[in-house]
């Protein structure tokens, strides 16, 4: 099986190039292509997914990842969807067998929040982070922090990071190098990684 991976920005590129090769092994392969922002990804995809569907081999899948930020998650996941069926393409659902091409997911508020699921990965990366940050109120539930990124940030720069500001490609790079999907805390994230399963899954 192949995977398309249609992902907003650059630092959602350099998290999946790390995270991926961990379940897209053998022969299965994968493509990130990235966008210049949400906005840029969501106005160029009805385009997007109508040239997929005149070629679309049936080993394809074409996963559109993008971030919740301010939208309602449940309104944005329809939409996508909803540009997938007009372009002619299946899309998966709940209920399906296998049956589809296009999967749509949606980091709910934002990729950072992914991060603040995996706490250790982050210690690897910036030891000195707190110990045991997530324990705080605030860090808890991974998708239910306020202005994720913002959040991240400022406590990168707690420990003695980023002063200058956050650099959102190399904090991508660096934590989700060490990232264990299957511990990850963040329900978002879960969803993701368990749909990735599903499709080989169902290849198999």
């Amino acid at each position: 099986m192949h995977f398309e991976f249609l992902l907003e920005e650059e630092s959602a590129e350099r998290v999946l190039d790390n995270l991926l090769p961990k379940i897209i092994m053998g022969e299965h392969t994968y493509r990130c292509i990235r966008f210049q922002g949400k906005k840029d990804l969501l106005n160029k995809l009805p385009l997007e997914l109508k040239g997929y569907a005149r070629w679309i081999p049936i080993d394809y899948r074409i996963v559109v990842l993008v971030d919740r930020d301010r939208d309602d998650c449940i309104e944005l996941k329809n939409s996508l969807n909803k540009i997938a069926k007009t372009a002619g393409l299946k899309v998966k659902t709940g209920t399906d067998a296998g049956s589809f091409q296009v999967l749509s997911r949606v980091a709910v508020e934002e990729i950072e929040a992914w991060f603040f699921g995996d706490a250790d990965a982050m210690r690897l990366a910036y030891p000195k982070l707190s110990e045991n940050f997530e324990m705080k109120a605030k860090y808890r539930i991974p998708d239910s922090i306020q202005n994720t990124w913002e959040s991240m940030e400022s406590l990168l720069q707690r420990g003695g990071y980023f002063k200058t500001g956050l650099r959102k490609t190399e904090a991508a790079y660096e934590i989700s190098k060490n990232m264990e999907p299957l511990k990850n805390r963040s329900k978002s994230f879960q969803v993701f990684w368990q749909g990735i399963s599903d499709c080989l899954q169902d290849e198999n």
